[in-house]
């Protein structure tokens, strides 16, 4: 212990007393809602010391195909914030306390906004936020993922603005990237987002908040998925499925709600539905919910959040918001809180579960086979620092595209000429090229400017015209000095050819050597609207539920 002998003046007395007689005379706070916390697989209130179970609701309005289409420079982005918008969010509150809401997911928030309104409207009424880090064009895709600066620079700014609100009970670093057994090998990217936003949140000093997934309900991969986010070095917090295999008025042992509780009896993390409600019978009785807090799946499953609660196109919805901006009660609505105010499921105390904690056991990362082609070995942090450098250091330039496949074109074309190793991902060998961390503009300006170099071509021009890429006249100018001049390039390093051809450069002592780091896919899959399952080039609202496998 530190001990500081301080010695305070006659005036510093009297205005320190008159601060602390201003601060008793000033009206009382409202307490502060109380932070959930994981103790062994389940979450617990950190005060009361209860058992914490989500009731819980997606809550995320979206803006129309037409609207996008119509109006694309109207909005500063695709998606809406609802917690950023007061109107929206306290209209909204009093139909989800009584829904008896406790938690409400939200996909994508705009961190240049304030939820500062928002966020205390919920906490006064008690309701926790689980929180997607992605949106729709920023966020890791399944078919061609890449863990890069941008993915990592939107994680990090989510949390920035995010993390000193009590009721964020966690963030989801994905949502269904791996969705089949065709692209396990997105999820070490996965992985690896989850890896640095811990490591991020306890860097900065910030309050632990859970990091964890969203899994959907696939068959070939729902074992190996859930083993891989809790084995080894690096695992998730928590983990959630999207879960629509009860539909109508099924059953617990009708449904697969028995077998999935077998499955997950002993997994080590808190699981959850992270959605649920079938719409193939409509309206929906949201008789899963009574089986969910029941004794049968209480000991295994931490509740649930209902998709979702404004009606759109994909028919999800338990309210309709007309075109005044009012909310109509669907039939949806009164069967789920009917079944919300009704689960009261069994919960443990803190003390009590630590009293019976067994040790956990490090559970084995999932092996190789024909459903799952995903390897142990995560990419890198992404290094923003040595990517921005390649804007200063290659003599091609490229701007970014409005539309993504235009990145697919210009890679398929250039890496036929040049060797592209260096910004390949490949999350099945668990092989990450060097710069697979940069964005997309900065790998194909890598790669435009070897071609470049190969030309032997003395002239400002890039090998590869359009509007997008540019020759950069600066590069030349990079000092011994400069940081950046530290980064090497794998293909005989670009200024070393360059200024072999310009000897102004090399003698005037402004010759730098680079390398260059590997790996890149650019990618385009597609998603649901407010889902965020990797790469969004289209913004739909189609819904597609696990219950079809």
């Amino acid at each position: 212990m530190m001990i500081l002998n301080l010695k305070f003046s006659a005036a510093m007395l009297m205005s320190a007393l008159s601060s602390i007689n201003i601060a008793a005379a000033a009206p009382a706070q409202a307490a502060e809602i109380p932070t959930i916390e994981i103790m062994g697989n389940k979450f617990f209130d950190s005060v009361s010391g209860d058992q914490f179970f989500m009731k819980g609701i997606a809550y995320q309005p979206s803006r129309s195909l037409d609207d996008l289409e119509s109006a694309t420079d109207t909005y500063e982005t695709k998606y809406i914030d609802p917690l950023a918008d007061p109107q929206i969010c306290l209209r909204d509150i009093p139909y989800l306390k009584e829904l008896s809401v406790n938690t409400i997911r939200v996909y994508s928030i705009d961190p240049t906004k304030s939820h500062d309104e928002c966020m205390q409207a919920l906490a006064d009424a008690g309701i926790y936020l689980l929180l997607d880090l992605a949106e729709p064009d920023v966020s890791i895709c399944r078919n061609k993922p890449t863990w890069d600066v941008n993915i990592w620079n939107r994680y990090k700014d989510v949390v920035d603005v995010m993390h000193n609100y009590p009721n964020v009970l966690g963030f989801f670093a994905g949502n269904e990237v791996t969705n089949d057994k065709t692209n396990t090998d997105a999820s070490p990217f996965v992985k690896a987002a989850i890896r640095d936003v811990k490591n991020y949140i306890k860097f900065r000093g910030y309050r632990q908040i859970p990091v964890g997934y969203s899994s959907n309900d696939d068959a070939d991969t729902r074992e190996q998925l859930a083993q891989y986010f809790a084995c080894g070095e690096i695992c998730a917090d928590f983990y959630g499925i999207n879960m629509y295999e009860w539909c109508g008025y099924s059953s617990y042992g009708t449904s697969g709600y028995k077998e999935r509780t077998i499955e997950f009896k002993d997994y080590p993390l808190p699981i959850f539905f992270s959605e649920f409600g079938c719409n193939l019978v409509r309206p929906r009785p949201f008789t899963e919910v009574g089986a969910l807090f029941g004794s049968k799946m209480s000991e295994t499953w931490s509740g649930g959040l209902a998709y979702m609660y404004f009606e759109e196109e994909n028919a999800y919805g338990v309210v309709k918001v007309n075109d005044e901006g009012e909310v109509e009660k669907l039939d949806d609505f009164e069967f789920l809180k009917g079944e919300f105010t009704k689960a009261k499921p069994n919960k443990v105390t803190k003390s009590e579960f630590l009293r019976e904690l067994p040790e956990r056991k490090e559970l084995k990362c999932p092996s190789s086979s024909k459903n799952w082609q995903s390897s142990n070995h995560t990419p890198p942090k992404p290094d923003v620092d040595k990517c921005n450098c390649l804007n200063k250091i290659l003599p091609c330039q490229v701007l970014p595209y409005e539309n993504p496949a235009e990145y697919n074109n210009l890679f398929d074309l250039v890496c036929g000429k040049v060797d592209c190793s260096d910004i390949a991902a490949d999350g099945k060998k668990g092989v990450y090229g060097k710069f697979a961390d940069c964005t997309a503009e900065q790998k194909l300006a890598l790669q435009i400017s070897k071609l470049y170099v190969q030309s032997k071509d003395s002239s400002d021009t890039c090998p590869i015209g359009g509007k997008n890429v540019y020759f950069n006249s600066d590069y030349k100018k990079i000092s011994k000095g400069d940081k950046c001049s530290k980064i090497e390039l794998d293909y005989m390093s670009i200024h070393s050819n360059v200024t072999s051809k310009n000897s102004s450069a090399e003698t005037s002592g402004e010759k730098a050597t680079t390398a260059v780091p590997n790996s890149i896919k650019v990618g385009a899959g597609s998603i649901t609207q407010y889902k965020n399952s990797g790469c969004a080039i289209l913004f739909v609202t189609i819904f597609i539920a696990s219950f079809l496998l």
